[in-house]
């Protein structure tokens, strides 16, 4: 895996934060076994996205492309109905787990000032999981979404779970939606 060559930008003592929605996409709530809680999380998304924009904190939607059900332009590579971004949003579009690998999102960060990125979205044990490690290898300081990120698993409650456990002890802070604050 190729490490990102970006580095953040600090503003001394102050906290820039970004909220991250990654790969909320179509093909992904069409699987045989569906998102775990796929309400919940579009709930919770949409009021961290308000919440974001009433703040403004930018709002960065990331999309997942792949040979086959998120084929970049296809149906399923679109986002999800529940998700409506505005044109004040970003998005970036990635090839890689970890939405930081040969993209445009550590430019992005840098030229917001961002050092405290929101995580949410799809899947807890992929994408999710690998943007928010590349992050933290970055040095941004990470708040991740207990109540924000699923999957498609038969064991989504245990994945979600484990995952919120260890990366809350390797530094991600693991908050709750109603806990987030911009």
């Amino acid at each position: 895996m190729e490490k990102s060559k970006s580095k953040k930008l600090t503003v001394a003592g102050t906290e820039i934060n970004a909220l991250l929605v990654i790969d909320v996409q179509k093909g992904l709530f069409n699987k045989t076994i569906p998102i775990f809680k796929a309400d919940v999380l579009l709930r919770n998304i949409t009021i961290l996205v308000e919440k974001a924009h009433e703040n403004h904190v930018p709002v960065i939607y990331i999309q997942h492309s792949n040979d086959t059900i998120l084929a970049y332009g296809s149906d399923g590579w679109q986002l999800h109905s529940g998700i409506k971004p505005s044109n004040k949003d970003f998005l970036i579009y990635k090839k890689h787990g970890n939405a930081f690998e040969e993209t445009s999102l550590g430019g992005l960060l840098q030229s917001k000032s961002v050092n405290n990125l929101v995580i949410t979205g799809l899947v807890t044990h992929g994408c999710v999981k690998a943007t928010t490690i590349g992050a933290l290898a970055l040095g941004y300081k990470v708040t991740l979404v207990k109540d924000g990120h699923s999957n498609y698993s038969k064991d989504a409650p245990d994945l979600i779970e484990k995952w919120n456990q260890k990366l809350s002890e390797n530094g991600v802070v693991v908050k709750s939606a109603v806990e987030i604050k911009f």
